[in-house]
């Protein structure tokens, strides 16, 4: 059964509107690579040239830090490449066995609201994890997903999937990722978000040997539910 939260939001574009493009890509996608393609659709998005696209890729193992990211929160700085990235948020990481999804989406097909945006972002991963009896929550204070963990200790958490996003002209671009089995040892090179007093988790570290190719599927069903239709590109 859906949770409540995962099905209190929706996104939906204006009567009409084609369809999103769903792109897979099939190998590790470097991160210049990735912001330098996304910045070219979100504008062909913006002048009518191109459809809306969801991208999901994995990254080979590096460090970004958003808008909001703190110099001290880079522990170890050799250990991966880093890039700064003009999206919003902290220091977080990117590598193998990690769902990355790019979201360009045109918000005047839908509504021009950056929080709702979110809040709808937030709902696609809580209703994809729900889908695998994984029970995630938002935080008022902490942008992304988390679960409680009562094993670890009391009041114990841990973030399966972080957020950031930046809109130019009312098409976002960046996106969400989900931790699927990435190496959860590399997180330890940063404070993840900013959070240093609770942890990170993967569907695999909960003990779910979950394949990516069917937690895409599973994305592709929630993302419909809330943003309307996709195509495969």
């Amino acid at each position: 059964m859906k949770t409540r939260a995962a099905l209190a939001v929706s996104f939906l574009p204006a009567a009409g509107s084609a369809p999103v493009e769903w792109v897979e890509a099939p190998e590790l996608t470097g991160y210049d690579e990735a912001v330098h393609e996304m910045e070219a659709r979100a504008a062909a998005i913006a002048d009518g040239r191109a459809p809306e696209r969801v991208w999901l890729v994995e990254h080979p193992p590096l460090y970004t830090a958003g808008t909001s990211a703190k110099d001290a929160d880079l522990i170890a700085p050799g250990r991966f490449p880093v890039h700064r990235s003009g999206r919003g948020g902290q220091y977080t990481y990117h590598g193998p066995g990690q769902r990355v999804a790019y979201v360009m989406l045109d918000l005047k097909r839908r509504e021009p609201d950056l929080r709702r945006f979110v809040a709808a972002l937030e709902a696609w991963l809580i209703a994809t994890l729900d889908a695998m009896n994984v029970r995630g929550e938002r935080r008022e204070d902490r942008v992304g997903v988390w679960v409680r963990r009562p094993d670890k200790r009391a009041g114990a958490e841990d973030k399966i999937a972080a957020i950031g996003i930046r809109v130019r002209r009312w098409v976002s671009f960046h996106g969400v990722s989900l931790n699927v089995e990435p190496d959860l040892s590399h997180f330890d090179g940063i404070v993840p978000c900013g959070v240093s007093d609770q942890g990170v988790t993967s569907l695999v570290d909960l003990g779910l040997p979950v394949t990516m190719a069917e937690v895409d599927s599973l994305l592709r069903v929630e993302f419909e539910r809330i943003f309307g239709p996709a195509v495969s590109a």
